[in-house]
């Protein structure tokens, strides 16, 4: 019988040639400029490999460092747990026993399960980002709750950051030495590091790559979104994930367990039988799972964001392999949600430049309906059918504060507004622009009126 399942085991994973093959097809799919995964099962990585190029014309292999942003989370949890199994910290310890600036009533367990009463909203995102070390950063933290600790579920850098800056004061390292002692050489991954160097990613702009630096914004050396790692390291990762590793069964649990309010864990989330964390970089992308059921983990890392991540795609499709079955190709969502917006920015020029042609016929027009100086009502349905031309500037004016709520309440900031959501940022200034134009045109026309 154990011959006969693990002949099945084997029939069933996918080989080297046909992860290639899908990974090709993915890259030529989506248009992005490199990508790198890897496969595992059981004690073994099936594949580790990449394709495509990054930004200094190298190609992307298995061993190209690439940014995780937020999958760096699960590592973090990681960190912090080796502490709560060496009996140096408790998960229900208050966090004001090491960072007084903390609200009362925060343990260490709501911080890793976002359960915290934190959110984008109570807390100065803006000044969070100016700061460079994480003690600093904990130095000028100032929240409040949204709700009591325990209470509700919502998804803050700021929980993973405070974490990393308890995991500094507790082990008495910098967060990156600490990391790199307590999980990235225990599991040897060599070539990971929390705030490690990568080359520069992507940004699209209407279907084309461009390279461009990570945008600065924090200390480098984080909790939440820091650590660059390889496809290969990260196989390492996925096997130890899976109970191949020097990481107890109790820690591994206790990872995976869902709080009493979400069934976000720490660093984890079930997800069709998966479990899962993605990132979001403003130049990097990257999605990890591991199936408990079966033993299989992936991991996809790409060197370009823009407003559709196809990451997730990838990583169906080497689900699907490890299935048996045939992958949907992915892609195309990015490009075609782009190509929209240049058609809206290209018919918002059109209509700016008909507009200010026809401003004196509009002009004229409402002219002709002039009752005589002082009519009030005239004026007052004229600037009410000017209006139109105001929207798309309001729209301007507000622009982050409409991200932001359509973001399910993360704070985006404009500067991070010309990285992966630069299609629209130039649709909404285009469409600003042309409505300003037509107005200034129609009020230069009615200048007679005065």
């Amino acid at each position: 019988m154990k011959s006969l399942v693990f002949g099945l085991v084997l029939a069933l994973t996918p080989a080297p040639a046909s992860v290639d093959g899908y990974l090709d097809d993915a890259l030529d799919a989506t248009g992005l400029p490199g990508v790198s995964v890897v496969v595992t099962h059981g004690d073994r990585v099936v594949h580790a490999t990449g394709a495509g190029h990054d930004s200094a014309g190298s190609p992307v292999t298995a061993d190209t460092p690439m940014r995780v942003a937020s999958v760096s989370k699960s590592f973090t949890a990681a960190g912090v747990l080796t502490l709560v199994e060496d009996g140096r910290l408790a998960l229900d310890d208050p966090v004001r026993r090491w960072l007084p600036t903390v609200p009362g009533g925060v343990t260490v367990r709501h911080l890793l399960n976002q359960t915290s009463g934190l959110a984008d909203s109570s807390v100065n995102i803006g000044e969070l980002e100016s700061t460079r070390t994480l003690a600093e950063y904990a130095e000028v933290f100032e929240g409040t709750l949204v709700a009591p600790p325990g209470t509700t579920w919502s998804y803050c850098n700021v929980n993973y950051d405070l974490a990393a800056r308890v995991a500094e004061v507790v082990s008495g390292q910098p967060f990156d030495e600490f990391m790199a002692d307590a999980v990235f050489e225990p599991l040897g991954m060599h070539d990971t590091a929390v705030g490690g160097a990568a080359a520069d990613g992507y940004n699209s702009l209407f279907g084309m790559w461009f390279s461009r630096p990570e945008l600065d914004g924090g200390p480098a050396v984080n909790g939440a979104g820091g650590v660059v790692t390889t496809a290969a390291d990260m196989g390492r990762w996925l096997v130890a994930q899976n109970g191949h590793g020097p990481f107890p069964a109790s820690l591994l649990e206790t990872m995976r367990e869902p709080s009493a309010v979400d069934q976000y864990g720490m660093g984890w989330a079930p997800a069709d039988g998966l479990l899962v964390h993605s990132g979001n970089l403003w130049t990097y992308n990257a999605v990890q799972a591991i199936d408990p059921s079966t033993g299989y983990g992936y991991a996809v890392m790409t060197n370009g964001a823009g407003l559709y991540d196809d990451t997730q795609d990838i990583l169906d499709g080497l689900v699907s392999l490890t299935r048996g079955e045939s992958p949907a190709s992915p892609g195309g969502g990015r490009q075609t949600f782009e190509w929209v917006l240049a058609g809206i920015g290209l018919l918002a020029l059109a209509l700016a430049v008909l507009g200010v042609a026809r401003a004196r016929r509009w002009s004229t027009r409402r002219l002709a309906q002039h009752p005589g100086r002082g009519r009030l009502r005239w004026w007052v349905w004229t600037c009410l059918r000017m209006v139109p031309c105001l929207l798309p500037v309001s729209l301007l004016v507000f622009y982050p504060q409409v991200v932001s709520f359509i973001s399910a309440g993360r704070t985006v900031l404009w500067a991070q507004l010309f990285y992966f959501a630069l299609p629209l940022t130039v649709v909404v200034a285009v469409a600003a622009v042309a409505g300003f134009a037509v107005l200034v045109a129609r009020v230069w026309r009615l200048r007679s009126a005065w």
